[in-house]
């Protein structure tokens, strides 16, 4: 089991100073796992929460929808799509009342994508909590924010 004081060498003023860091901390440790799984597949782990947020509409959403469901809001989700339209994962349509606006559409391939990952590559992160602890720290970290 972790020990965040050895990890990274410190001490800390009280149990909240702790933890906030311990948050940030794993919140590090998660996105560098998720960067590494997602390597292979050619797509970061912002670009595969565009592609499941999409394939969950079952419709064609606006970027600001999509922006606004992402679990890590970039600033920079333009660019993101970009790439994903690059691998014709993805496909802008104009919206024909606006030209303003454009809806972005999950295509075959990028379903196909979404379909060769694993839905339970996140378990090795949480295999060490039982579901009783899970909840608690979902109620805490609720409570936190």
């Amino acid at each position: 089991m972790g020990d965040l004081s050895k990890d990274i060498k410190s001490k800390f003023a009280n149990a909240k100073i702790k933890a906030l860091i311990n948050v940030l901390y794993t919140a590090n440790w998660i996105t560098s796992f998720q960067n590494e799984f997602f390597k292979p597949y050619g797509i970061s782990p912002q670009q595969y929460n565009i592609l499941k947020i999409l394939r969950g509409a079952n419709e064609p959403l606006r970027v600001q929808t999509i922006k606004d469901r992402m679990i890590d809001r970039s600033p920079n989700v333009t660019r993101l799509m970009d790439k994903l339209c690059a691998k014709e994962c993805i496909v802008r349509l104009p919206s024909p009342t606006d030209r303003r606006v454009v809806y972005i559409e999950i295509t075959d391939t990028g379903k196909a994508l979404l379909d060769s990952i694993s839905e339970d590559f996140n378990d090795e992160l949480v295999e060490n909590i039982t579901e009783e602890e899970a909840q608690i720290l979902s109620d805490l970290l609720d409570k936190m924010r």
